[in-house]
């Protein structure tokens, strides 16, 4: 009677466990081992003599199933404490974000956001200052060599406008006091023509550069606003910066971040860095870089799966972000939140851990590999 009990507590844990990783890795493992599970399970439970051996599996399955699952999710980030936001102030500028305009001094910008908590080298050649508690109240400054800030962005409720602009507005109310948008951004003797395929638009106002990105699911409404003074815009020689280590690392960690800003606001568990899952997502931009494709299967025909348990990333759940050949890893964001299927990666409340590698190619535009996992 022993071992029949024993051996039920095993096809059993089986059996109740299995709704804590069926779903996930159903696309990548074959459960029909399961199948023949359920059907020893039945036909033991015909026979008289185990019915209660098998009632004693069952429940002592269940008690362990809760505990796998509790171990599952205390594993990964957890919800922060609810942070406050700052009220926002009558601004006499075009644009303010949390109460900071572009020219002020870095010593009374931080008085308002506080110190940052990482630098990130942009495609300015400066370092954008990362400024959030837990993610909330997300601001990028960056700052001139006089220490007076000539850039901000923030894809949070931190905005407030002189024509009355807010997270709230949609692109219509955006135009309609602003203008018609710019079509071409001149670098050198080289006139780009702006690909925004109506996510965001780019306006000259004064001596500012301000692009506004629109949330295309969400009747596009304001999601995300740049502010660059004309000196740091055109201080910029090409429209793709010339990459080194450092560029490579702040794309990285700055598409890092801003999932997780995306993530705090749907009120959803913040992502964990992962190294390896860089690294992995790393080599992927680089061989899509060198080799000249674009896709999630390699020329190996390695899937993003494939990949990630050769590296030894161990998953009950995971998927993939690419994209390619945007500006900066802001556009890159945003572009990746109006698709749908990649949005739903950066918002799924499965995932605990992101890797994120960045490479270019021969004419420094950047790749992206995103890498999301749970183990």
């Amino acid at each position: 009677m022993r071992k029949l009990f024993l051996l039920l507590v095993i096809v059993a844990l089986v059996y109740f466990a299995r709704p804590l990783w069926e779903e996930p890795v159903g696309e990548y493992v074959d459960l029909s081992f399961l199948d023949t599970v359920e059907n020893a399970i039945g036909n033991l439970a015909d026979g008289p003599d185990v019915t209660e051996a098998l009632d004693e599996a069952k429940e002592f399955t269940t008690r362990f199933a809760s505990q796998l699952q509790s171990l599952v999710r205390s594993d990964t980030a957890e919800m922060p404490e609810a942070v406050e936001k700052p009220e926002l102030s009558e601004t006499d500028s075009v644009f303010a974000i949390h109460n900071v305009t572009i020219g002020m001094s870095k010593e009374e910008a931080q008085v308002k956001v506080g110190l940052p908590l990482r630098l990130m080298k942009n495609e300015y050649g400066t370092d954008w200052h990362s400024y959030h508690t837990n993610y909330q109240n997300y601001v990028l400054l960056a700052y001139d060599k006089d220490g007076n800030v000539n850039g901000m962005f923030t894809n949070q409720n931190l905005i407030s406008s002189t024509e009355g602009i807010t997270m709230a507005s949609n692109k219509e109310e955006v135009r309609s006091q602003f203008g018609v948008p710019l079509k071409s951004l001149q670098k050198g003797n080289v006139q780009y023509i702006l690909d925004t395929r109506e996510e965001y638009d780019l306006f000259k106002v004064g001596d500012l550069y301000i692009t506004v990105f629109y949330d295309i699911h969400e009747e596009s409404t304001v999601t995300a606003l740049q502010v660059i003074h004309e000196d740091l815009e055109e201080d910029r020689p090409e429209i793709y910066a010339a990459p080194d280590d450092e560029l490579r690392e702040g794309y990285e960690y700055l598409l890092f971040e801003l999932t997780n800003s995306a993530r705090i606001q749907r009120e959803l568990p913040l992502l964990k860095w992962d190294e390896q899952a860089m690294l992995t997502a790393r080599k992927h931009s680089e061989d899509m870089a060198e080799n000249e494709y674009f896709s999630h299967t390699n020329k190996e025909g390695e899937s993003p799966f494939d990949r990630m348990s050769d590296d030894g990333i161990n998953f009950f759940v995971a998927g993939e972000n690419l994209a390619y050949g945007q500006y900066s890893s802001i556009f890159a964001h945003e572009g990746l939140m109006n698709s749908i299927g990649h949005r739903e990666n950066i918002v799924k409340p499965d995932f605990g851990y992101l890797g994120v590698g960045a490479a270019f190619n021969s004419e420094n535009q950047p790749f992206y590999t995103a890498n999301f996992f749970n183990r």
